[in-house]
């Protein structure tokens, strides 16, 4: 596929901070494993969170804040939209149909689709006066070019360009953040706009084929303590380098970015970069064994290596997401044992 060679020039630019607890606020994909934290973040501090949208029945979202208007519906419908946002002035859109690498790369046809999503909320939000609206993004929209060597230097905000994303979810991101940028530029919608790196942590996917690796390690170094037998698969060879971001530090990290003064892109993850293997020695230590490790060569991985470059958001918002891989993957290890029933090894 060839690469589209168009830089990104746009800068920071004038305009106004905004403080959510004084405003009404919709989050999108409020079921979600992102979502459901955010919308109790919000609550916890006292923001006035007005609705709370997703497109699976209320019963099966990860969580449910009470106090709030919650919502089954279907975000790629324009009228769903609009109810939606109807008396809002900021949109949180965390909607999308997405998972961990094997679902994304089976299923591009569907990652695509939740372009409906971001356009019609947009167009909804437009329609509504809404103040700020707050895209989530993703790091699957760098250039892959760039990302070939597991010993990977920490991608820039610019690195997206000339674009060459991940096919299928990748691309749906990176046209998204050019149709805010645009609404933004022509109709005045105040657009915020977060490069989510490998969000992790407790209350979301550990399981069926949406889970991303944090998760699904904890879930397979779990059954084999269950079941006696100390093997495991890794997809690929192991040597895959990633940064992987505990859910505290991306719903802090979003709500900063989206008071902030921020307009164009900008990344939100951990800068601590660790391979698959090194993943795997911290799940193995928190549960106390070794397992035999058997490498599925042909299962989907990902590129080969993959860092967030934190100087812009360091700059910007004096901050970047702090939590140490190793007590965040314990806290996941945690609950995901709560959840298939596993006695948590007690650390001496």
């Amino acid at each position: 596929m060839a690469a589209l060679y168009w830089i990104e020039t746009k800068d920071f630019q004038g305009g106004s901070t905004l403080r959510l607890t004084d405003e009404q606020v919709v989050v999108c994909g409020a079921g979600g494993f992102i979502g459901g934290h955010l919308v109790k973040s919000l609550i916890d501090d006292g923001v006035d969170v007005i609705r709370a949208i997703d497109i699976k029945p209320v019963e099966e979202w990860y969580q449910v804040s009470p106090g709030v208007e919650n919502v089954e519906a279907d975000l790629k419908s324009i009228r769903d939209c609009e109810s939606a946002v109807d008396g809002a002035s900021v949109v949180f859109n965390l909607a999308a149909d997405m998972g961990g690498m094997g679902f994304i790369e089976n299923n591009k046809a569907l990652c695509m689709l939740s372009v409906l999503c971001n356009t019609h909320l947009l167009m909804a939000s437009k329609k509504a006066n809404v103040s700020r609206f707050f895209f989530s993004s993703s790091a699957c929209v760098y250039n892959a070019e760039k990302q070939q060597d597991a010993n990977v230097i920490p991608l820039k905000e610019s690195d997206a360009y000339p674009a060459l994303a991940e096919d299928g979810y990748g691309w749906e991101k990176l046209f998204s953040e050019r149709m805010c940028r645009h609404f933004e530029e022509d109709f005045g919608l105040q657009c915020r706009v977060a490069r989510f790196h490998n969000v992790y942590g407790p209350n979301g996917t550990w399981t069926g084929g949406r889970e991303k690796a944090p998760a699904a390690i904890c879930r397979k170094v779990l059954e084999a303590k269950l079941s006696g037998k100390h093997d495991i698969e890794i997809w690929g060879d192991g040597n895959q380098a990633r940064s992987f971001m505990y859910i505290d530090d991306c719903v802090e990290g979003s709500r900063k970015i989206l008071e902030s003064d921020i307009h164009t892109p900008i990344n939100l993850g951990s800068s601590e970069l660790v391979t698959i293997n090194q993943l795997v020695d911290i799940v193995e230590e928190i549960a106390g064994l070794r397992l035999r490790r058997n490498y599925n060569l042909s299962a989907p991985k990902g590129v080969n290596g993959r860092n967030s470059d934190n100087s812009l958001i360091q700059q910007y918002l004096h901050w970047e997401p702090s939590t140490l891989l190793r007590d965040g993957m314990r806290k996941t290890y945690d609950w995901i044992s709560t959840q298939m029933e596993v006695p948590v090894y007690a650390e001496s």
